[in-house]
C-alpha cells in the first residue's frame, strides 16, 4: 500500500518536459573517484576531500576575461537560494526552496522535469526554508526536507521512489543539508538546534530508505560524552548538522561538523563541555562507531556552532607527511588536526577575537568572557560560517570567507523548554562601526596579516596552513555569505552580498575579472565542461548563472 507521504509526493510531481537523458550510473567507485572526471561535480562540496577545486583548465588567468554569459535559470521562490547543483554527464540537478528540484541541460539550461515536495505544514526552521542540495547515487537522487524526511527520486524522470521520515518536525527536527552517498549508505543529519532537539546523524539503505546505523550528536546515559552534560540538559542539548560531511575512503571515516548546544545563549543551564556540540565527530562510515572527536568550542555561549565543512589534504605539514584535516571555524580560530587521530597540530585566529585570549597545546580554548554588556569579537554570525572554504594543492593555501571586525554584545535570559518552541535562552546585538571610524580599502587585496582597518565588512583570506597567517586578503565592501572555488590554473571563484561575481588571482588576490549579477549570493560556485568546454555556475538573488568563455 502507498504511504500517505509518498503520495504526497507523487501529487506534487510536476513534468515540464521530457525526461532526462540516460546517464551512466553513478557507482560508489564514481563517487570515491570524483578528481578523476573533473567535467562532473558529483558531491555537494566536488569530492569527498571538500576542497572545492576543479581541475578543469581551459579558463586560465590569461581568458578569464572573456567569460560571458550562456544562461540563466531563475528561481520561482524567493529567499536566500544556498543550494549547490550536481553535474552528472551533461545534466544539472539543483534544489529549489523550500524542497523542489530541477534535472536541466547543463550546457542550455533547459529544464527537462521538476519535482515538487510538499511539506508538513507543522514543519519550522530558525534560519530561513533552506535546502542546500542533493546526493545521487546509481540512478537515484535524494534530498532532505525541511519537515525532517528523506526522499529518493528516480534522477531520469523526478518520480519520487520512497520517502521516509527522520524526524517529528512539530519538534523542530529538520534536514536542510545535502546528503552524502558513500559506498552502500545514504548519510544525513538533523537540524533544529534552537528548538531543543537531541541532534543525530545516521545511514540509510539507499533502495528502501531503511535506517542502518544512527549516532547521537548529544550522548544519552551511558554513552561516551554524556558525563559533560549536567541533570536532564541532554535531553534538550541541540547538536544540529546543517552540512554535508567530508569523507576519507582509506580510513573509512567520515567527518562532521556538529552545531551549537541548546539553549544557544545561557550556558548557565546546561554546565559542563556538551558534547559533541560544537566539535568535529569522526565516525566510521559502515558502523556509525565514534572513532575521536575534536571540540573547538566547550560550551559555547555564543552559538559558534562548528557547522563548517571538513577540508582534508594529504600535505607535507612542517615537513612532516600528514593526513591533515584544516578547518576556519565560526568562533574565529584556524585549525589543522590529524585526521587520522584528532589530533591538534596547530590554531590561531584568523580574524579579531577576544572571547579567548588563545588555544593550549591541545587546542582548547583559553576562555577570556567579555563582561555583561560588552562586545564579543567575533560577533554572532561568526569569523565565518557555513559557507564553504577552498584549499588550492597548487597554492598550498587555504581559502575562506570571513566577517571582519565584527562583534556582537550577548545577553543570557532564563528558558524553559516548549515542545517545539524557540529554546535560546538570550540573544545578542550587533556592535556597529562607530561613525567615522575606519573602513576597509574596497576591490583591493591587503597582501598583510592585520585587520585594525576593516569595521563590519567581508573578505576573502588566503591562509597558509603551515604558518597560521595571511597571504593575502581581499576586501569586499559587504559581508559576505559566498562559497569558493579554485582552480588547477590558480583562479579562484566567488561572490559576496553586494552581488558581485569575482574572479580572482588564486596567489595574489587580484582581481581578474567581476561580472555585476544583482543579488546577494550565498552559495558555492561549482565548475563543469561538456563536450570540452568549461562553465562556472553560481546562484546569485533568485537566479542560477552560467558562464562560458566567448566562442
Amino acid at each position: 500500500m502507498m504511504s500517505r507521504a509518498l503520495a504526497r509526493s507523487l501529487v506534487a510531481l510536476a513534468v515540464l518536459g521530457a525526461a532526462a537523458p540516460a546517464l551512466a550510473q553513478v557507482t560508489a567507485d564514481r563517487l570515491q573517484r570524483a578528481a578523476d572526471e573533473p567535467q562532473n561535480w558529483l558531491t555537494y562540496s566536488g569530492t569527498y576531500a571538500s576542497q572545492r577545486h576543479t581541475l578543469l583548465r581551459q579558463i586560465d588567468p590569461g581568458n578569464v576575461k572573456n567569460l560571458e554569459l550562456k544562461w540563466v535559470l531563475p528561481n520561482q521562490t524567493f529567499g536566500a537560494w544556498q543550494a549547490t547543483p550536481l553535474v552528472v554527464d551533461g545534466v544539472m540537478f539543483v534544489t529549489q526552496r523550500p524542497n523542489d528540484v530541477l534535472a536541466v541541460d547543463a550546457m542550455t539550461g533547459r529544464v527537462f522535469w521538476q519535482y515538487r515536495y510538499a511539506g508538513s505544514p507543522e514543519a519550522r526552521v530558525c534560519c530561513g526554508a533552506n535546502n542546500r542540495g542533493l546526493a545521487i547515487l546509481g540512478s537515484t537522487l535524494f534530498m532532505g526536507t525541511l519537515d525532517g524526511h528523506l526522499v529518493a527520486i528516480d534522477a531520469a524522470g523526478g518520480r519520487p521512489l520512497w520517502n521516509v521520515a527522520i524526524g517529528d518536525p512539530k519538534l523542530g527536527y529538520s534536514i536542510t543539508m545535502a546528503p552524502l552517498a558513500v559506498k552502500d549508505k545514504i548519510l544525513v543529519g538533523v537540524g533544529g538546534g534552537e528548538y531543543g532537539i537531541r541532534g543525530f546523524v545516521a545511514a540509510f539503505d539507499p533502495a528502501s530508505g531503511k535506517e542502518l546505523w544512527r549516532f547521537y550528536t548529544v550522548p544519552g546515559p551511558g554513552e561516551r560524552g554524556h558525563e559533560t552534560w549536567s541533570g536532564e540538559a541532554w535531553k534538550t542539548g541541540g547538536g544540529s548538522v546543517w552540512l554535508t560531511p567530508s569523507y576519507d575512503p582509506a580510513l573509512n571515516l567520515t567527518y562532521w561538523g556538529i552545531g551549537n548546544p541548546g539553549p544557544d545563549w545561557n550556558a548557565d543551564l546546561r554546565p559542563g563541555d556538551n558534547l559533541y556540540t560544537d566539535s568535529v565527530i569522526a565516525l566510521d562510515a559502515d558502523t556509525g562507531a565514534l572513532r575521536w572527536h575534536f571540540q573547538f568550542t566547550p560550551n559555547d555561549t555564543y552559538d559558534y556552532d562548528s557547522v563548517q565543512v571538513a577540508v582534508l589534504a594529504d600535505i607535507q605539514f612542517r615537513g612532516t607527511p600528514t593526513k591533515a584535516m584544516m578547518w576556519a571555524n565560526r568562533n574565529g580560530f584556524f585549525y589543522v588536526l590529524d585526521r587520522e587521530t584528532g589530533a591538534f597540530l596547530s590554531g590561531a585566529p584568523f580574524v579579531k577575537v577576544n572571547w579567548a585570549s588563545g588555544l593550549d597545546a591541545k587546542g582548547r580554548p583559553i576562555t577570556t568572557p567579555q563582561p555583561p554588556g560588552q562586545p564579543t569579537w567575533p560577533g554572532n554570525q561568526g569569523g565565518t560560517n557555513w559557507y564553504s572554504p577552498s584549499f588550492s594543492p597548487r597554492t598550498g593555501l587555504f581559502y575562506l570567507s570571513a566577517w571582519e571586525g565584527y562583534a556582537s554584545i550577548f545577553r543570557k535570559e532564563p528558558a524553559t523548554y516548549i515542545p517545539g518552541r524557540n529554546f535560546v535562552g538570550g540573544g545578542h546585538t550587533v556592535l556597529t562601526p562607530v561613525p567615522g571610524a575606519p573602513g576597509p580599502r574596497i576591490g583591493r587585496y591587503t597582501p598583510v596579516n592585520d585587520w585594525t582597518d576593516a569595521v563590519g565588512h567581508g573578505s576573502v583570506i588566503a591562509l597558509d596552513p603551515q604558518t597560521l597567517q595571511r597571504k593575502w586578503t581581499f576586501d569586499q565592501y559587504d559581508v559576505t555569505d559566498s562559497g569558493i572555488l579554485t582552480t588547477a590554473t590558480d583562479l579562484l571563484f566567488t561572490g559576496g552580498r553586494e552581488g558581485y561575481f569575482y574572479a580572482l588571482d588564486a596567489r595574489t588576490g587580484g582581481v581578474l575579472w567581476k561580472a555585476s549579477l544583482g543579488g546577494q549570493i550565498v552559495n558555492g560556485p561549482i565548475a563543469y565542461a561538456i563536450d570540452g568546454k568549461q562553465y562556472v555556475a553560481v546562484i546569485s538573488g533568485n537566479s542560477l548563472y552560467t558562464f562560458g568563455l566567448r566562442d
